[in-house]
C-alpha cells in the first residue's frame, strides 16, 4: 500500500509539474509526434502556440504530425489512482479513435505538459473527476454533455428533414459490473439521439472546417429493410474523428482506425465502412448509418472558466483532492 501511495503522489506531481529543458526544434519538427517523449511533447506544444495564434489550425497540425500513429484499443486507464483499469492515463506512442481525439484537442489547447495533461483529464471524465466510473465511456450520454465547453452539437442544424433519430438504454451499472466488477446503484437512462444518415453526408460539406468533431453512428440493420432503418433501434456511437479541408477544400476525415492512424476524404470512408454491408447485415454485425457533426467551439478555454472558475481546467482526483 505504501508503494502504491508513494507511485500516486509521484503521478500527481507529473500531472502538475513541467517537463525537463527543451531538445532541439528542428529535431522535433522533423518527426511525428507519436515518437515525441513527455519533455519533447511540452516543448514544442510551448513552440506552436508562439507560431500558430489559431486553435483550428494546431488542431489540424497535430493531427497530421500524428499520421501513422500505431492503432490499439482499450489503451487508457486510472494508473496508478486506481487499479479497476491498470492502464495509464495518457498514452504518446499509440492511440484508438476517441484516445487520438482527445489528446489532439488538449494538447491543441495547451502550451506545455501540465496544460496538457490536465486538459486532456477533464476531456476523459466527467466534471474532470478522474475515476472509472467518472470516466466518459457512453459518448451520446457522457463525453459530448460533459465536453460542451469544446463542442456543440449541430447534426439538428445540418441535417433537416433528412435526420434520423434512435432511441437508447443506457445501463452504465451493467457496464461497469460487466466490464470492471463494480457494483454501482446508477439508474438506467432513456435517451433519443439524432445523426445524418451517410447517404446525405453533402449536407454537412458547407458546414465543417477544420477540427470540427465527426461522430460516426453504426447498427444492426435487419435485412430486407430500408438502407439505414435501424432494426430494434439498435444504434450507436462507434467511432470518432476529427473534420479537416483537403488542398481543394475537401472534406477530410481524420482518425485512428487499425492499423495506424489516418486521413482520408470523407466519400473514400463511407466505401471502405460500406463495401460489405450486404454481409454484414446478414450476419447481424453492426455498420455504417451515418453521422453526428459537432462544432468546436470558438474558445472553449473561455466555455470552460464558465463551469470551472478561474483556476479552469479543475482535476480531481478520486482522493477528492484537487490539483493545485
Amino acid at each position: 500500500m505504501k508503494t502504491f501511495l508513494l507511485f500516486a503522489a509521484l503521478a500527481t506531481a507529473a500531472l502538475a509539474a513541467s517537463p525537463a529543458p527543451s531538445p532541439d526544434l528542428a529535431a522535433l519538427q522533423a518527426k511525428p509526434l507519436y515518437q515525441f517523449n513527455e519533455s519533447e511533447v511540452g516543448t514544442y506544444l510551448s513552440h506552436l502556440q508562439l507560431t500558430e495564434p489559431e486553435l483550428r489550425a494546431r488542431i489540424i497540425h497535430l493531427a497530421r504530425k500524428n499520421l501513422k500513429q500505431p492503432y490499439e484499443l482499450y489503451l487508457l486507464g486510472e494508473a496508478p489512482f486506481e487499479t479497476y483499469d491498470p492502464q495509464p492515463l495518457y498514452s504518446l506512442t499509440k492511440s484508438d479513435c476517441l484516445v487520438f481525439t482527445e489528446h489532439t484537442y488538449a494538447m491543441a489547447l495547451s502550451r506545455d505538459w501540465s496544460g496538457f495533461m490536465r486538459l486532456l483529464q477533464r476531456i476523459r471524465y466527467r466534471e474532470g473527476r478522474i475515476g472509472v466510473v467518472t470516466r466518459n465511456h457512453f459518448t451520446e450520454t457522457d463525453w459530448n454533455p460533459s465536453n460542451r465547453w469544446l463542442v456543440r452539437d449541430i447534426t439538428t442544424e445540418i441535417g433537416g428533414d433528412k435526420m434520423r433519430r434512435f432511441d437508447q438504454k443506457i445501463d452504465r451499472s451493467k457496464f461497469l459490473l460487466g466490464r470492471y466488477k463494480l457494483t454501482t446503484p446508477i439508474p438506467v437512462e432513456l435517451h433519443r439521439e439524432t445523426y445524418v444518415p451517410y447517404a446525405d453526408v453533402d449536407l454537412a460539406k458547407a458546414h465543417l472546417t477544420d477540427g470540427d468533431c465527426i461522430e460516426i453512428v453504426r447498427g444492426i440493420v435487419k435485412p430486407g429493410m430500408p438502407d439505414n432503418e435501424i432494426f430494434g433501434g439498435s444504434a450507436w456511437i462507434g467511432h470518432v474523428g476529427l473534420a479537416a479541408r483537403g488542398p481543394a477544400g475537401e472534406l477530410h476525415l481524420i482518425h485512428s482506425i487499425a492499423p495506424e492512424v489516418r486521413e482520408e476524404t470523407i466519400e473514400q470512408f463511407i466505401a471502405r465502412e460500406t463495401a460489405h454491408n450486404a454481409e454484414k447485415d446478414a450476419a447481424g454485425k453492426p455498420r455504417l448509418l451515418g453521422f453526428k457533426f459537432l462544432r468546436l467551439e470558438a474558445d472553449p478555454l473561455a466555455k470552460l472558466r464558465q463551469l470551472d472558475g478561474l483556476d479552469a481546467p479543475r482535476v480531481t482526483l478520486p482522493s477528492g483532492a484537487v490539483l493545485p
